[in-house]
């Protein structure tokens, strides 16, 4: 019987420190950088700095995640808001004041994710306007700081409505194309319709608790092609329940070195 209740203690102590170290791992600020020489030309004279962060769900931005952004890069050109920013039950003065937060690194570009129409689609659409972000629900529209490059953005599957012929299409003229999308599987069907520089999705969490290579999904990774590269993240939130294993939470800062559109300051 001694025995009996000595490895009840044993495996008590064993699944709180298991679970302590989960919370813990959920709680991390993680900046992952990425460099990416678009078609490997050897004269590239420009920088496009992208700073991508999905599936906030209930967290809190900390000042420490906006400081170390701040420190690696200065300012970025664009902050890419990779959906579920929100889901049910997170008051809509954190996802307000989140984005907020965001906003002070560069312009926002949100993609809507699964969960953020579970707290209003409006109220989402009164934060990104607040702060003077662009949402891009099956549209693209040029970076202002660099006329070369297009952002595009679709509508999430989960909302009936997602338009990818029209959200990669863009009637003018342009050099590069930049595609972020909540959930990754669309990145497949993208292709098919285009030839971006650059994807960007969510979504999966990367398992968010896997046992090495086991998980219910892929772990997040940044990838180069041949003819295009693509990030899909770990994202920086979790759903379900607070923990993480085996996929830590992630920001990604990403810088793009590019030539410039011939005769262009």
């Amino acid at each position: 019987m001694k025995f009996f209740w000595i490895s009840i203690r044993t495996l008590f102590i064993c699944l709180s420190i298991l679970l302590g170290s989960m919370f813990y791992s959920a709680h991390r600020i993680s900046l992952k950088t990425h460099r990416m020489n678009v078609k490997s030309v050897p004269e590239n004279d420009a920088e496009l700095t992208v700073f991508f962060i999905s599936d906030v769900h209930r967290r809190r931005i900390p000042k420490k995640l906006l400081n170390k952004v701040q420190s690696r890069a200065g300012s970025v050109d664009l902050v890419i808001i990779g959906g579920d920013v929100a889901e049910r039950g997170v008051p809509s003065d954190r996802v307000k004041n989140n984005v907020l937060k965001l906003s002070s690194l560069g312009p926002v570009y949100y993609v809507w994710g699964n969960n953020d129409r579970e707290i209003g689609e409006s109220a989402i659409r009164d934060i990104i306007a607040a702060v003077g972000g662009v949402v891009l629900d099956n549209k693209s529209v040029r970076i202002p700081e660099h006329p070369d490059w297009i952002i595009s953005g679709a509508d999430d599957p989960s909302s009936g409505n997602t338009n990818l012929k029209e959200a990669v299409g863009f009637e003018q003229d342009y050099m590069y194309q930049l595609v972020a999308v909540h959930n990754p599987s669309l990145f497949n069907k993208i292709l098919q319709l285009s030839k971006p520089e650059l994807l960007v999705g969510g979504h999966t969490h990367g398992g968010q608790i896997r046992f090495g290579p086991f998980g219910m999904q892929p772990r997040g990774e940044f990838k180069e092609q041949r003819e295009y590269s693509q990030l899909i993240s770990n994202g920086f939130g979790t759903t379900l329940v607070p923990l993480r294993f085996g996929a830590p939470p992630e920001t990604h800062l990403i810088t793009i070195q590019y030539k410039k559109r011939s005769g262009e300051s």
